[in-house]
């Protein structure tokens, strides 16, 4: 009878187990279903109003009298909420790149949704922070700003801490560009770092073969042996690319002298007023201040799943955020 009981008690303990697992398992997948079909969705949040109203309640804390010792205590004398409607609209974005612009797939939305309520009466104001990274995915970001800029709507980029590279590339459509003052803008280049681990292979007895169909269907690689026919073909092609960034540049900028900043380097906000690459030296918490006062100013915020390949990207953005620090 006792076996009898400790079989019973061990199938129990197993059938728990195996549906606590199950459980587990099936809301994890249902989770996983769920974020994969939901859609991207998109709001807009008044800051201007907020900001008014925290105003005028310091104003009227700080106006409230101190208690005299006799007496009664005075009604404190505060200027009434400013309620005067106002008819212009802001609409911000916000953009924080990183290496591959994923940030892109927001973008593309929130544009989109802007795009549907604002006029040439109305202002986008995109606060922008980026030091590049993949020339398809920025040069995409910066036809989603071109959208604006098509449709004749004001389209102001703020830049607090960094446009570099396809971040400018993003920053030069709009009608203008403001940077704080130790903002970091330019690096009008291309890079394509190419490690190469063919003599380890060699040195380890490692065969690598690469077969291709087409003369230049792979010119460097990682593993392969690079030839000099291989390194001018891609020196080549960052040299078209290259030329292909400063004539969309010019074209956004006419009044920039491309050659003179189209060389890699990077400037802080202040000598980048000078050369052209900003227009303005200010943070975009000044400028939306100053536009608060005669325009309604909205968030907009595109709510979204992301995806497993973006996380990782922006779990990668984060170490090497740490990495970078630590290294000062």
């Amino acid at each position: 009878m006792d076996l009898l009981w400790d079989v019973i008690g061990f199938v129990a303990k197993s059938l728990i187990v195996f549906v606590t697992f199950s459980a587990c398992v099936g809301f994890f997948f249902s989770r996983m279903r769920a974020r994969r079909s939901a859609e991207p969705h998109v709001r807009l949040r008044e800051v201007s109003a907020r900001w008014k109203r925290n105003a005028h309640s310091l104003r009227s804390a700080l106006a409230l009298p101190g208690k005299k010792r006799w007496g009664r205590r005075r009604k404190p004398s505060t200027p009434p909420f400013d309620e005067t409607p106002l008819s212009g609209r802001v609409f911000v974005i916000d953009f924080k790149g990183d290496v591959m612009a994923t940030e892109v797939e927001s973008l593309r939305e929130e544009v989109t949704v802007v795009l549907g309520i604002a006029d040439a009466q109305d202002e986008v104001v995109v606060r922008l922070e980026s030091s590049g990274g993949a020339v398809h995915g920025y040069g995409l970001a910066a036809s989603q700003l071109g959208r604006i800029r098509a449709r004749e709507i004001p389209l102001t980029v703020c830049v607090d801490k960094v446009a570099a590279s396809g971040g400018y590339m993003m920053a030069c459509v709009g009608k203008k560009i403001v940077a704080a003052p130790f903002a970091i803008l330019g690096s009008i280049g291309v890079v394509a770092p190419v490690p190469n681990l063919h003599r380890l292979l060699e040195r380890h007895g490692v065969d690598y073969e690469n077969f291709t169909a087409g003369r230049y269907k792979r010119t460097v690689s990682l593993l392969g042996r690079i030839t000099d026919e291989g390194r001018e073909k891609l020196k080549e092609q960052l040299e078209e690319t290259h030329e292909l960034f400063k004539r969309y540049i010019s074209e956004m900028r006419p009044s920039l002298d491309i050659e003179s900043v189209a060389t890699g380097e990077h400037w802080y906000g202040t000598r980048a007023v000078e050369l052209g690459l900003a227009d303005a030296l200010t943070t975009s918490d000044d400028y939306l201040l100053e536009k608060a006062a005669s325009a309604r100013v909205f968030e907009v915020l595109c709510e979204r799943p992301r995806s497993v390949r973006e996380r990782a990207v922006s779990l990668a953005n984060a170490a090497a955020a740490v990495l970078g620090g630590l290294r000062g």
